[in-house]
């Protein structure tokens, strides 16, 4: 269990440093993405990226548990 924190913990510390160059890749305004724009009001919700980051982070968990 240790070992499965230190490596999430690991991943997410990443995922930091690396956010600003995935934002300038488009990731996070993806087609699907829903953007609802009101006046004094924006809601976001990242419907697609979450999609893909799910699956890129399902085929990393099942190539590294081999």
């Amino acid at each position: 269990m240790a070992r499965t924190l230190i490596v999430l913990g690991v991943i997410l510390v990443v995922a930091g440093l690396l956010w600003p160059l995935l934002g300038r890749l488009g990731l996070g305004h993806l087609p699907g993405d829903i953007v609802v724009r009101r006046e004094g009001f924006v809601f976001y919700f990242p419907l697609t990226t979450m999609v893909l980051v799910s699956a890129v982070a399902s085929l990393l968990f099942w190539l590294f548990g081999r």
